[in-house]
């Protein structure tokens, strides 16, 4: 009976969910001698599969242009697998938010920068990521878009 009060946090699997990679310009752009800009977009998403079992995916979007033409658009989800159990309500979203993708990122991070390299590119190496600040940023956006509907 005490084993079920116990908080469970375990990683179950790990994989590379979805990774697509797209040179639209290619050859021609590959001979341009301007240095590109790029945009890299992350993003946290937590669903319940079953009774105490998460799925956590990180994805990142790495574009990288020159002018107005694409150079590569790299999109890849990184997913984990957590039990996650006995958990206090109020702690499950920092877990999923915060610890879960903090396990999962650095895998993205070597997928992204692996495809990326393979595809013929200098590797483009994705930035640490303060997942608590992160979590904690899109918490309060979320409270301030909550506020004007309270409010009335």
């Amino acid at each position: 009976m005490a084993d079920q009060e116990n908080p469970v946090f375990q990683i179950q699997r790990v994989y590379l969910k979805d990774m697509s990679l797209e040179q639209p310009n290619s050859p021609a752009i590959l001979i341009e001698q301007e240095q590109p800009s790029v945009d890299i977009q992350l993003g946290v998403e937590a669903t319940p599969v079953a009774e105490g079992i998460f799925e956590v995916s990180v994805t990142a979007t790495v574009q990288t242009k020159i002018k107005d033409k694409t150079v590569f658009l790299v999109e890849a989800k990184q997913a984990g697998i957590f039990e996650i159990r006995n958990v206090p309500e109020d702690q499950m979203g920092p877990i999923m938010g915060i610890a879960c993708p903090q396990i999962v990122y650095p895998y993205l991070r070597g997928n992204v920068a692996d495809v990326i390299n393979r595809a013929g590119f200098p590797p483009v190496h994705l930035a640490e990521i303060n997942f608590q600040a992160m979590y904690e940023q899109q918490q309060a956006q979320a409270a301030g878009q909550a506020s004007p509907i309270i409010a009335q």
